[in-house]
């Protein structure tokens, strides 16, 4: 009885890897196919052990394999064996999707926290200028008309000086004694040091 494994005397030996990679350099479909079938599962564990995820397993396993096809001509048997080639490649994919679904993770917390913050901070301001200016509304009505006046044209109508004057028909110097006042009167109501 024969061993499936055993060969006969006449039966030539296998390609090596180191054969398979010359032959896929030239662009032989068989010898690629060959190549995968033997050590697809050698890498596939590597990767796995790495990774823990399934699919992304599978996914670089397949990225490996791409770049076995393509790169096949850099393989260089004086610097190692062809399996050893393979395996150092399927490593270092891992790891970078390792690194790369890390440094994501860190930049989704990042920005997580950073809009959070952003969204707080948001309410925030707008609550607070909401109270300061119900504040200063009710400091407002302290003042006399005329202050008043001036200083809603000036601070709330974005006017100068001279264009407040010119509104009320008044005096520069007049208008800027009733804003000066008024604003003594605002810093002393909403207790401004």
């Amino acid at each position: 009885m024969r061993l499936p494994w055993a060969r006969t005397a006449e039966e030539p030996a296998p390609p090596d890897h180191e054969e398979l990679l010359g032959r896929i350099a030239q662009g032989d479909e068989a010898a690629f196919g060959a190549l995968y079938d033997e050590l697809s599962a050698r890498v596939f564990g590597l990767i796995r052990r790495i990774l823990r995820d399934e699919s992304q397993s599978e996914e670089v396993l397949q990225e490996v394999f791409i770049e076995v096809w393509q790169h096949a001509a850099r393989y260089d048997a004086d610097r190692g064996r062809g399996t050893s080639w393979i395996m150092v490649m399927a490593h270092r994919r891992a790891v970078d999707r390792v690194r790369a679904s890390q440094s994501s993770k860190d930049r989704d917390l990042r920005e997580g926290v950073k809009g959070f913050e952003e969204s707080y901070d948001d309410v925030q301001d707008t609550v607070e200028a909401r109270m300061e200016g119900e504040r200063v509304q009710q400091a407002l009505k302290c003042l006399s008309a005329a202050q008043r006046q001036v200083i809603e044209l000036a601070y709330f109508g974005g006017y100068t000086h001279q264009e407040v004057a010119g509104l009320i028909e008044a005096p520069v110097g007049t208008v800027k004694t009733r804003i000066r006042d008024g604003m003594i009167k605002l810093r002393d109501q909403l207790g401004v040091a």
